[in-house]
């Protein structure tokens, strides 16, 4: 059983096999953790974004690139659903996310609530699609952590947490 937890703090300094960034379509940095992330691991995260992506990431799918200068050594990087959306799209983002960190061999994850900041998803909904979606859906991981930017959203996640299956 995989240990889902949340957490108070920067996803950028995780220590964990691999970080998730809530990126944009194009693949090229932006604002928000899409910013943080490629801020604090350098060129080398968007040198592999332009190779790996070259036509960019559609919504609700995944992939990876190097951690750069991160401690994690991945960055898994997804695209969610502005709100109003498709939710199934948003629980995509968390299947795939796993996915991938199975396919890399990474046991230990660290997610942002997706979606739930400039893209508008409400917050008690993507706190609730990421608890139960990082729960049930089959994976190698073995922790999950949902990386909560101040307490309001910390005791979100927390209540998410506690009304997941």
């Amino acid at each position: 059983m995989r240990h889902v937890t949340a957490v108070l703090g920067d996803i950028t300094t995780q220590e964990v096999d691999a970080i998730v960034n809530a990126a944009n379509n194009r693949m090229r940095g932006g604002g928000g953790v899409d910013g943080a992330i490629h801020r604090a691991g350098g060129r080398a995260i968007l040198d592999d974004c332009v190779a790996r992506f070259p036509d960019g990431l559609a919504t609700g799918e995944a992939g990876w690139t190097t951690g750069g200068l991160l401690s994690a050594r991945w960055v898994i990087h997804t695209v969610g659903p502005r709100h109003p959306g498709d939710r199934s799209l948003l629980v995509s983002c968390y299947q795939q996310c796993l996915a991938v960190a199975d396919s890399l061999g990474a046991s230990t994850v660290a997610f942002p609530l997706i979606s739930a900041g400039v893209y508008g998803w409400p917050l008690d909904d993507a706190a609730l699609a990421a608890a139960t979606t990082l729960r049930t859906t089959p994976s190698s991981v073995t922790e999950a952590r949902i990386v909560a930017f101040d307490r309001a959203a910390l005791e979100v996640v927390e209540a998410a947490l506690a009304a997941s299956p």
